[in-house]
């Protein structure tokens, strides 16, 4: 039998691992949080803001869409978005892992760097134009989670296909806004540490970039309608209809859509946009495209105004007189509460209905626009 002066001892050692216990948790939330502000970014200060304050886009201290759209969600009596994301049917992550390929090497001849326009989709909107010589990164993400926290927030449903310091030579790095999914701090350092490219941003997104250590002659801000050469290279930001914010306040940065041009060939990228009739006015101004980078995923009819559902894609490509549809945006992320396949069934079945060109890569296969792989389902063997 214990005597009272041993039971006493126990409940004094156990209160003392529970206390130990609960110092290594707050320990590893705290080493776990170490980079979240950092994460945020930086604000707009100095020649930046003065800057963005002569936009057209800004006033009253943040940037606007031309129409005023509503970015906020739209009221759906009845419905219960908390609860359908808890205990909603959609089947939001595919049964099987997604097939990845690594890209082909191009053996010299293999193409004309006059006419070369060959396109790596590696995953969500993370994207390599490979155009008439010149390597351009779209919106690199290739961390685990696109969030501030290591800890919370969507996860990757695959890796990466190649790694980060496995990419070629880059002659560009352009961002369309600075959401978590399409801005990541970590992919940005090793692009830092791996690249000499230059960051091409929409205007005050290089506050980020500075905060992250990128030096100021690497970082080119842009409003709509402004273009950079590299080389042979014009790369133009134009509209988007979205917002931005990496923390509690929004739309202190802008967010747009890009122009890909070389001497003979064109590249569309809408970045994150709902649809509205500034795709016409770049096809009209900007186009034909030899190729589209579209969003189609992550929609839903509480944001209707600031994500494309797929159909809307398809009229924005037209609109852009673009010539192959490549679709950006789903397969990576879980961001919203439509089935994984959902956004490239929907997508597939629009296409063959108004004759659009399409190709779906699985991620890290290289398309050439002239001779894209024919679609061919693959998505529907792993959903």
């Amino acid at each position: 039998m214990r005597r009272p002066a041993d039971r006493e001892l126990e409940r004094a050692a156990g209160g003392r691992r529970w206390r130990m216990a609960g110092l290594a948790a707050v320990a590893g939330l705290a080493w776990a949080a170490r980079d979240v502000p950092a994460q945020l970014g930086g604000r707009l200060s100095g020649a930046r803001a003065e800057r963005a304050a002569r936009s057209p886009r800004f006033r009253d201290g943040t940037f606007h869409n031309p129409s005023g759209t509503r970015s906020t969600m739209v009221a759906d009596p009845g419905r219960n978005l908390v609860k359908e994301l808890i205990f909603g049917k959609q089947k939001r992550r595919p049964s099987a892992a997604v097939p990845l390929l690594r890209p082909a090497e191009v053996a010299p001849g293999d193409a004309d760097a006059r006419t070369e326009l060959n396109i790596v989709w590696y995953g969500h909107a993370s994207t390599l134009v490979e155009i008439e010589g010149h390597r351009v990164l779209l919106d690199p993400v290739w961390s685990d989670r696109c969030s501030p926290s290591a800890l919370v927030g969507p996860r990757r449903i695959h890796e990466p296909p190649v790694r980060l310091e496995e990419l070629p030579r880059l002659d560009a790095i352009l961002i369309s806004h600075d959401h978590y999914d399409h801005l990541d701090m970590a992919t940005v350092r090793g692009l830092l540490e791996h690249q000499s490219a230059p960051f091409l941003v929409p205007l005050g997104v290089g506050a980020h970039l500075d905060r992250w250590g990128v030096p100021e002659e690497r970082i080119v801000e842009l409003d709509w309608a402004e273009s950079h050469r590299i080389g042979e290279l014009t790369l133009t930001a134009t509209a988007a209809q979205h917002f931005s914010g990496r923390g509690l306040r929004r739309d202190g940065t802008l967010w747009s859509s890009w122009v890909i041009a070389g001497a003979q060939r064109k590249v569309f990228y809408t970045g994150d946009s709902g649809y509205f009739d500034g795709y016409a006015e770049i096809g009209a101004e900007h186009g034909p495209f030899d190729a589209t980078l579209m969003q189609i995923g992550a929609y839903d009819r509480a944001w209707p105004t600031i994500h494309m559902f797929p159909e809307e894609a398809v009229a924005a490509h037209l609109d852009l007189r673009g010539g192959l549809f490549l679709p950006v945006h789903w397969a990576t992320f879980n961001l919203a509460l439509h089935d994984w396949s959902e956004p490239v069934d929907r997508l597939w079945a629009e296409a063959k209905a108004r004759d659009v060109r399409l190709a779906v890569p699985r991620p890290g296969e290289r398309v050439v626009v002239d001779e894209p792989p024919a679609v061919d389902g693959w998505w529907q063997a792993v959903a």
